[in-house]
C-alpha cells in the first residue's frame, strides 16, 4: 500500500517537474529575444560577409526589437569564427553569418576541420549568393574564351591565373575552367583580389575570375576585359557578358552564397523565428539598395530547409571538383 502509494506520489511529482520545464521552455521561446543577439562574421571587416553580416543584423535588430551585434573572428579560412560558433550555448543568442568557404569547402579541402557542417550547425536562411567573372587585361592578346583554351593546350601549363587563394572560389572556378576546356592553366595564390588585379593589369597573370563586386570598376573603365561570369544566370552588374554555360561550358557553376546558421539544437521556434526576420530584411529597400544594387550580389532569403539543401548539395559537389583537380591545401 505504502509502495503504491509513494510510486504514485512520485509519478504526479515527475509529470509537475515535466510540466514546468517545458513551460519554462515555452516561456523562454515566447519571449526570445531578450538580450542582445552577436552575429559571428568569420572574417576580417569590410569584406563582403561582414559588410553583409552588418546590413542584416542592424535590419533583424529592428525587426527583432533587440539589438544585434557582428563581432568579426578570423583566421584559418574562416574556421575559428565558425568553431566559436559551434561551440557557443545553442540559445539563439551566438549565430554565424558565414560565406560558402567555411561551410562547403573548408570541410573537403582540409584532412582536419574541428566542425562538421551538416550535424554542428542549423542553417536558418541563404541570404545571398554571388558569383565570379573571368577578366584578362585590356593589353592582353587573349581576346576570346576560345583564345584562353587554344593556349592553354599549345603551351600546357605557361598561361597562369590568380586566386584570393587556394580552395577560393576564383581558384575553383579556374580549376573548373581547365577541366572542362581540356587546357591547362597554373594558378598562383594572392591573399586577397587587390594583388591579383595589379599582376593581371601587370601582365604576370593570364586572367582570373574575381568577384564581380570587385572587378566590376575595372571592366566599367575598360582597364579589364571580362569574358564570362561563372554562375547559371548573367550578373545584375553585367548582363552583357554571357555565363560559362552560355559561352560553351555546359555545367559550369560556380556561385557562392552568404548564409546565416546557429548551432545544432537549436530550438525550432527560434530558428524559425530567426528565419522570418532574415526573410523580411532582405526585401527592405535599403538592403536591397547595400548589397545587391551596389554590392552587386543576387539577395535570396531562403527557408532552413531549402539552406540546409544547398549547403548538402554544395560539399557533394566541391568534393568532386576538389578530388578531380587534386587540389591540396597547404
Amino acid at each position: 500500500m505504502y509502495t503504491t502509494y509513494f510510486r504514485a506520489r512520485f509519478w504526479f511529482l515527475a509529470c509537475a517537474l515535466g510540466a514546468l520545464g517545458l513551460g519554462s521552455a515555452h516561456a523562454q521561446n515566447q519571449s526570445y529575444p531578450n538580450r542582445p543577439i552577436k552575429v559571428v562574421v568569420p572574417y576580417p571587416a569590410a569584406g563582403n560577409a561582414d559588410i553583409t553580416g552588418r546590413v542584416i543584423a542592424k535590419k533583424m535588430g529592428a525587426l527583432l526589437n533587440t539589438t544585434v551585434i557582428v563581432e568579426n573572428r578570423s583566421g584559418a579560412n574562416g574556421m575559428i569564427g565558425t568553431d566559436a560558433v559551434v561551440k557557443a550555448p545553442a540559445d539563439g543568442y551566438t549565430l554565424l553569418m558565414a560565406a560558402s568557404g567555411p561551410i562547403v569547402i573548408n570541410p573537403v579541402l582540409y584532412a582536419k576541420v574541428p566542425y562538421d557542417p551538416i550535424k554542428d550547425l542549423q542553417p536558418i536562411s541563404q541570404i545571398l549568393s554571388f558569383q565570379y567573372v573571368l577578366v584578362v587585361s585590356a593589353a592582353s592578346s587573349i581576346n576570346t574564351l576560345n583564345d584562353a583554351v587554344l593556349q592553354g593546350k599549345a603551351q600546357p601549363g605557361k598561361l597562369s591565373f590568380g586566386s584570393t587563394g587556394i580552395g577560393g572560389g576564383g581558384h575553383l572556378a579556374g580549376e573548373m575552367f581547365s577541366i572542362l576546356s581540356g587546357a591547362q592553366f597554373n594558378h598562383v595564390p594572392y591573399k586577397g583580389s587587390a594583388p591579383a588585379l595589379v599582376d593581371l593589369l601587370g601582365g604576370q597573370l593570364a586572367f582570373t575570375f574575381d568577384t564581380v563586386l570587385t572587378a566590376s570598376p575595372l571592366i566599367q573603365e575598360k582597364r579589364l576585359k571580362a569574358f564570362a561570369v561563372s554562375g547559371p544566370t548573367r550578373a545584375r552588374s553585367l548582363p552583357n557578358i554571357p555565363t560559362m554555360q552560355e559561352a560553351g561550358f555546359k555545367d559550369f557553376d560556380i556561385t557562392q552564397f552568404i548564409g546565416l546558421l546557429a548551432p545544432a539544437g537549436t530550438d525550432p521556434a527560434i530558428i524559425e523565428r530567426l528565419n522570418a526576420a532574415s526573410v523580411q530584411a532582405v526585401k527592405d529597400p535599403e538592403v536591397i539598395e547595400a548589397l545587391q544594387t551596389k554590392g552587386g550580389n543576387d539577395l535570396v532569403g531562403s527557408s532552413s530547409a531549402e539552406f540546409a539543401e544547398l549547403i548538402k548539395r554544395e560539399l557533394a559537389m566541391y568534393s568532386a571538383l576538389i578530388k578531380r583537380a587534386e587540389i591540396k591545401a597547404e
